[in-house]
This record gives C-alpha cells, sequence and structure tokens, in this order.
C-alpha cells in the first residue's frame, strides 16, 4: 500500500459531478492480423488479466483517510474482475465515424466507480463503414483515472497490453497478484498525525529549494527578459461545464508535420500544432462571431519525469501557458508567433523550475482542495472569474512501430481527456506509426458541433502546410524570426 502524491490526489479532490477527472484514449484495430483472422472477446478477457501484474493501477483500488485528513492511498486489492472492467458493446449499422464518436462521448462523459480499481475498458464492434478503415475493425476506448496515470505513464500503460507482434501468449498463466491487508481507521488516522508533523520540516525543505528560483523569477520579470502571459480574454469554453462531452478527431500524416516544422527554421511539432489548433480556433469563433481581438492562451502539460521515474504510473508533470494566437490570421506569422510564446514560457519555467508547483501540491489540504471545487461548481465561479486558460493542448509522442492488442494491429489512436469548469476544451494529440492525431473533447455546451470543429483543424493545417511547405518561405520566415530575436 502507498500514499498519492498531492498532485496525483488533486485530481480526485478537482471531481465533480459534472467533471469527471479520468483520460483514456480510443484506439481502433484491424482483426485479419490475428490468428485465424479474428479476435473473441473472451480472448481479450484473458490476455488482459493475464497481463495485469505488470499495471499495478489496473488492480489497485483508494483507500480514503477518515475526515480526509491527509491524502487516500492505493492498496492492492488482488486480480481485477475482468468482466466488470471490459466491457463489450457495437454500433448499429452501418457503423460510421460519426456513430463512433457518439459513442465515444456517451462512453466518456461516465464516471469511474471508486469502490473498484479506477479504469474500464470497452470494446466496441461493428466498425464497418468507417472512411480509411477496413470493414470489420474494432474500437477499443479505454478510461483510466488521472490520480493513477498521466499522458506519459498512459502510454507505458497501453505498453504493457500490447505485443510488437501479431503473435501473443493467450496461454500463459497469469501471475499471483496479492491482495494487501485493509488498514483499520485508527491506523490511517495515526498515519495522518504523523505525516502532519513531518509536514513543516517538508515545507522548508522545500521552499529552501525553490527561494532561488522564485528570486530568479521576480528579478527576471522585473527586468523584463521574462514575461507572464496575461489578460487572457474569455470564451464560451471559460464556463462551467455540463455532464454531457462531445468528441471528435482529425488525422494527420506525421512527416507533414514534419515539413511543416523544416521549413520554418527553430520551431518544433509542438509549436506546429499550437499554431494548427490556434488556426482552428480562430476559425470557429469567428463563425459564431465570438473571436476575441486578444490571443486566447492554451495550458500544455509537460512531462517532467526523470530517469528514475520511467516505468512507473502516476503523475509527473508541469505546464505551461502559451498563447496560440488566434488574433493572427496569417498561418505562418502565427506559427513564428506561437515559436517564440513557447520559447519565453520555456524561459519562464525553467527561472523558477519545472517541478515547483508540484512540490508544492504535496502540502495542499485535502479537504480544502475537495470542499473548494465542489462550493466553485455550485457557485458557477467560473463564469465570473477571470480564466487562467482557454483550452488544454497536451502533446504525447507514441510509438512509431506498429503495435498489436491480442494480435489485432493498432491502424490508430485518440486521446481522451477532461473538460472542467472553466475549461471545457480539451485538445489530445497523440502519433502513433506515421500518423498525427488532434482529438477533440468538449463539453457538449460549448461545443454542439465537433465535426464543423474538425473541419476547421483540417483547414488550418491546409493553409499552413501550403505557406510553408508548398511556397517554401524559408528565408521570409528567417527575416521574421531575425525581427523577434533583435526586439529581444
Amino acid at each position: 500500500m502507498h500514499q498519492l502524491t498531492g498532485l496525483d490526489a488533486s485530481f480526485l479532490y478537482l471531481e465533480t459531478a459534472n467533471s469527471p477527472m479520468h483520460i483514456g484514449g480510443l484506439a481502433i484495430y484491424d482483426p485479419s492480423t490475428a490468428p485465424g483472422g479474428r479476435v473473441g472477446f473472451k480472448q481479450i478477457l484473458e490476455n488482459v488479466l493475464n497481463r495485469a501484474h505488470r499495471v499495478a493501477a489496473m488492480n489497485n483500488i483508494l483507500v480514503e483517510v477518515p475526515l480526509r485528513l491527509d491524502h487516500p492511498y492505493w492498496k492492492s486489492n488482488g486480480p481485477f474482475d475482468p468482466e466488470f472492467h471490459i466491457r463489450h458493446i457495437a454500433l448499429p449499422k452501418p457503423g460510421d465515424w460519426r456513430q463512433l464518436c457518439i459513442q465515444a462521448s456517451r462512453l466518456h462523459a461516465r464516471p469511474l466507480d471508486r469502490a473498484r480499481p479506477l479504469w474500464e475498458f470497452y470494446i466496441i464492434e461493428g466498425l464497418d463503414n468507417v472512411e480509411g478503415y477496413p470493414p470489420g475493425c474494432f474500437a477499443v476506448l479505454s478510461k483510466m483515472h488521472h490520480a493513477a496515470i498521466d499522458g506519459a505513464s498512459g502510454v507505458e500503460v497501453a505498453a504493457a497490453i500490447h505485443d510488437l507482434s501479431p503473435e501473443y501468449q493467450v496461454s500463459e498463466s497469469p501471475q499471483e497478484i496479492n491482495k494487501d491487508r485493509t488498514p483499520t481507521a485508527m491506523e490511517l488516522f495515526w498515519r495522518s498525525q504523523l505525516n502532519n508533523i513531518k509536514t513543516p520540516l517538508r515545507v522548508y525543505e522545500v521552499a529552501k529549494n525553490t527561494i532561488p528560483g522564485v528570486a530568479k523569477l521576480a528579478a527576471g520579470l522585473a527586468r523584463g527578459k521574462l514575461s507572464r502571459v496575461t489578460d487572457i480574454p474569455r470564451t464560451r469554453f471559460n464556463t462551467n461545464v455540463s455532464p454531457y462531452r462531445v468528441f471528435d478527431a482529425v488525422e494527420f500524416d506525421l512527416e507533414d508535420i514534419k515539413e511543416i516544422k523544416n521549413a520554418v527554421p527553430g520551431v518544433t511539432v509542438n509549436d506546429v500544432a499550437l499554431a494548427i489548433c490556434g488556426g482552428g480556433l480562430r476559425k470557429y469563433l469567428q463563425s459564431k462571431n465570438e473571436l476575441p481581438e486578444r490571443s486566447l492562451a492554451a495550458m500544455a502539460p509537460v512531462n517532467i519525469r526523470t530517469k528514475d521515474q520511467l516505468g512507473k504510473a502516476g503523475n509527473q508533470v508541469s505546464q505551461l501557458t502559451v498563447r496560440i494566437r488566434s488574433d493572427i490570421e496569417d498561418p505562418l506569422e502565427r506559427l513564428i508567433e506561437v515559436n517564440a510564446g513557447t520559447s519565453q514560457a520555456k524561459e519562464l519555467n525553467n527561472a523558477i523550475g519545472a517541478k515547483t508547483m508540484t512540490d508544492y501540491t504535496q502540502f495542499i489540504p485535502s479537504t480544502l482542495t475537495a470542499s473548494a471545487a465542489k462550493l466553485s461548481s455550485r457557485l458557477a465561479l467560473a463564469n465570473r472569474i477571470k480564466p487562467s486558460y482557454n483550452c488544454v493542448i497536451t502533446n504525447v509522442p507514441g510509438p512509431q512501430v506498429p503495435l498489436y492488442f491480442t494480435g489485432a494491429k493498432m491502424l490508430s489512436n485518440f486521446g481522451l481527456g477532461p473538460a472542467i469548469d472553466g475549461m471545457g476544451l480539451f485538445h489530445a494529440i497523440l502519433s502513433y506509426c506515421g500518423k498525427f492525431n488532434i482529438s477533440i473533447n468538449a463539453c457538449r455546451e460549448m461545443m454542439p458541433d465537433p465535426a464543423f470543429y474538425a473541419d476547421c483543424l483540417k483547414e488550418s493545417f491546409r493553409e499552413l502546410h501550403e505557406i510553408t511547405v508548398a511556397k517554401k518561405p524559408k528565408a521570409k520566415a528567417k527575416k521574421r524570426l531575425s525581427k523577434k530575436v533583435s526586439k529581444k
């Protein structure tokens, strides 16, 4: 049994009835590669159960501390119940992309059962009319609570249940998973008191390590060498969310994204993704006559895992606040400005230290955080206070080799993320096997037309690719970048 970190636990405290805090994915598979050309549901149950020992989160349940005096614990509950956690449904004919998106939206909107290990798989058959995929494909929608994993550790969880070839060992006996003893309420109470005694010393250690960074940050801001993103406009995505969700996604060739990156000196793949989203949101809000004059800003999670933390679940993330330059019409100019903004955001993050805020989350009182989240939702405070961000854009690099699930080849992989009060739009970006996918997760009341927004993202990409690759503006881009540098 081990205790959740403050950052992990914060995702439990921030969860409300309208904002389930799980993340996950929607992967599409071709069963023709499996032995015999098909995959049975019982084979999937057996295969996943046999691999459960590789992923502790699949067998752990939450143990709450009495009166929420401290952060909860993860306790191994022995082997999970496969028939509860892995569910089987099918799309009605014709089984097209729109039907899949609707089904994914409904499944993603449902909260997880906290009395059981915090994850679920849905095997979705009947994908017989999805453009770009052969008939007979099936999808797997996965959900796992954000308290257990972040985007990077989610990729590692996926690796544990996939193979690098269609051959797999379904007959392998599952390894024994020990069941932890459930502690008594008094034991948990005394643990919490011991932690509280140690807290002042821990706060001192963290503060001692972060004071130099805070001083550096203050000096940089005072001299104008560093700048924060402020004065963020309010949009339709920055109010209280409903319990209903929408999902859609667009898929590009990773090589096309890299062509854009290589055409403009100094930019990154992440800059390209931010610029595409900025252009897409510009078009979407413009069509509603709601485009602010000031640029929208995105919260971009950053993986801060060290080498010794690789392969471990939980959350090891910091964040950047970046302008996505929705105020700029020219795609090339938008990309260059996004690059300048991400560079400034990284300098700001480096000045104070990427782990600083995550270190301090350990000391946030659990009862205060949970109560504040529920009170904020009840009073609709997100409708009144200034937004800190307009949306989330998270980019998680995935494997560039084919993966197989119970012998079936993964063809595409899309991300699922939460919509929360004050930030009802979440972009999950995943790259896999030469593809680059941008998934759209949003509150249905805020974005009732996700397919239209998907078209806006496609058009934004097309314009950016055309102006950077087809017209090859390297000299023009270099001149603009040199001006940016000289201004600094």
